[in-house]
């Protein structure tokens, strides 16, 4: 191993507003500290604890537009879940929107910046 994951980082034009999204929807608190000027936003705890997720600003962003081939996904974040149907109500709540695919065990959808992501289940 050369080294551990630090963070997972999400480009977004408002950190703090993408950052309380994923924070409902995964449960991961912001951490203390956090940048006071919105420009990087982290979830987690220190560098070293498991999972991190920062957000920082991008004004510029274009969004990613899947299944789009001239705008792709980027990257994506898979979430397991118990109940998909509770689930997926629950995220369309926080601001997702549902987006073509699915599959045995997951369901495709974006974040309120347009990055996608899919809800798991066994």
């Amino acid at each position: 191993m050369i080294g551990q994951l630090r963070s997972v980082v999400i480009d977004c034009p408002d950190p703090r507003a993408l950052a309380a999204f994923y924070a409902e929807l995964l449960g991961i608190p912001l951490a203390e500290g956090a940048d006071s000027d919105d420009e990087w936003v982290v979830l987690g705890g220190k560098p070293g604890q498991q999972p991190r997720l920062a957000f920082q600003r991008a004004l510029n962003l274009r969004p990613p537009a899947w299944p789009d081939p001239e705008r792709p996904q980027q990257f994506h974040i898979d979430v397991t879940v118990d109940d998909i149907e509770a689930a997926e109500k629950a995220a369309l709540a926080l601001g997702a929107r549902r987006l073509p695919g699915e599959g045995e065990g997951f369901r495709v959808y974006a974040d309120p910046v347009g990055h996608p992501f899919c809800l798991c289940w066994d």
